[in-house]
């Protein structure tokens, strides 16, 4: 609690440095900022407290999630100085707007009501809204905002019916009350409630990207500037995903064989979609789109699973996921930036004039394909595992080691252009110290996590 009343003071605290003249103060202040929030969350581990009339619980589960989404704001706003360096005016907007979607986060995680997962999910939302337009003078961003907009407000409407739905089967939106009244045949077996579970299941899974409620992603991820791409495709997803697993397992367990069909179908055409889409794009921002509704779909395996080890793996695998993607995001922008281009050949012989972006974008595309000693192969493991406890379930890890083969193809088109490419009139890209130092640490993590994932891997 005290985690998000700090981002709420400091996004507010934020707003106000805009009308300095300088914006060289804005990016120290902010990760300052976050590296107390981060520190103050901490405190929380092994000390549960209930607030709001227990709307919502700040546990181990919430204070660990938490940890992984202000560590990965941490890790993205160093790519911002661009935005510093051109003394962009709206800066001190855009830095609040992501410390307040943070903080819908963090509601979102340690919800016991349903209202307060609404209001996490749209405070969430409208940040999202305008930060994927915020560079105006591109058409696509302005496109990618509009898009972003229409689609999430209709889909709002399917969770806010879903939630009314839940409301009148149950009479209440606390999860545990009804948690209590679905164990009886007039919750499972009522259409109102089932109607409203399987919609409240549609509208979370547009907000994690699941297929096929995907269809906005790889539009909005392309049109958004880069940075916020991050945020989203990482801080976004990791809430949603966390969120959906507390719901179901807190308030919809006695209904598992309800919701179960229809979630296996989404997790599989997720995994289907995915893959196959981001094999075949010849744009890396929009493979790292098509990327991202993969990992959706991975994350959906342990919800599925539904047993002891699913908090584990959904744990390991969103942190080892988030560091791997905000490292490739990052390069990405600085290679973009510079050379104009976001196809695989913006790539060309990076391995020649910037060997350390190299190294890091090829550790990270190693983690991401779940390739051993990175951090994604045990995230993939602790995954396959969770699923293999239910043997009726082995033919759907079949399917998500297929095609995380086919997630190594396209991968490893990015490492083929910066090795096995020639430079061609590249130069080479320019990098801050800081940006320099938070790629290294990344690496650094998911080398360190694939070597010894017990680090954090029994946390939960």
């Amino acid at each position: 609690m005290i985690s998000i009343i700090l981002l709420a003071g400091f996004g507010i605290i934020n707003l106000f440095t805009g009308f300095l003249k300088s914006n060289r103060i804005m990016l120290p202040l902010v990760l300052f900022f976050l590296a107390i929030v981060f520190g103050v969350n901490l405190f929380s581990w092994n000390d549960p407290q209930s607030y709001f009339n227990n709307m919502m619980t700040i546990d181990n589960y919430a204070v660990a999630f938490t940890g992984i989404m202000v560590l990965s704001t941490l890790l993205i706003l160093p790519f911002s100085q661009r935005y510093v360096a051109d003394q962009d005016e709206n800066l001190a907007e855009y830095y609040s707007l992501l410390l307040f979607a943070l903080m819908a986060g963090i509601m979102m995680v340690s919800f016991e009501n349903m209202i307060m997962l609404f209001l996490g999910i749209e405070i969430m939302s409208i940040s999202m809204y305008v930060l994927a337009g915020s560079d105006k003078k591109r058409p696509r961003s302005n496109e990618a905002s509009l898009k972003y907009f229409l689609m999430g407000s209709f889909f709002t409407g399917f969770l806010l019916f879903g939630i009314v739905l839940i409301y009148g089967a149950t009479g209440s939106f606390d999860i545990t009350t009804i948690a209590g009244t679905a164990v009886g045949a007039d919750g499972i077996d009522n259409t109102m409630f089932v109607a409203g579970l399987l919609l409240t299941i549609i509208g979370i899974s547009f907000k994690i990207s699941a297929a096929p409620f995907h269809f906005w992603a790889p539009d909005v991820y392309e049109g958004t500037p880069t940075l916020f791409t991050a945020f989203m495709s990482t801080v976004v997803k990791i809430a949603g995903v966390a969120a959906f697993y507390k719901l179901l397992n807190a308030g919809f367990a006695s209904s598992y064989s309800t919701w179960f069909p229809t979630l296996i179908a989404i997790t599989v055409l997720t995994l289907v979609v995915g893959n196959i889409g981001a094999a075949v794009q010849g744009n890396i921002k929009r493979m790292l789109a098509y990327s991202s509704i993969s990992h959706a779909g991975y994350l959906l395996m342990s919800v599925i699973a539904f047993n002891e080890r699913s908090e584990q793996s959904i744990f390991f695998y969103s942190l080892a996921y988030s560091v791997a993607t905000i490292a490739a995001f990052g390069i990405l922008k600085l290679v973009t930036v510079q050379r104009e281009d976001e196809s695989f050949a913006s790539f060309n012989g990076l391995g020649q004039t910037n060997p350390l972006l190299a190294l890091v974008m090829t550790v990270s595309m190693c983690s991401l394909a779940g390739i051993p000693l990175t951090a994604g192969f045990f995230g993939k493991f602790f995954i396959f595992t969770s699923v293999l406890e239910d043997n009726s379930l082995i033919w759907l890890v079949v399917v998500a080691v297929l095609l995380a083969a086919v997630g190594i193809y396209y991968y490893f088109k990015v490492v083929i252009a910066m090795y096995m490419q020639p430079t061609g009139n590249y130069e080479r890209v320019r990098v801050t110290s800081l940006a320099s130092f938070v790629l290294i640490f990344m690496t650094v993590l998911t080398i360190l996590l694939g070597l010894a994932p017990a680090l954090v891997s029994d946390l939960i």
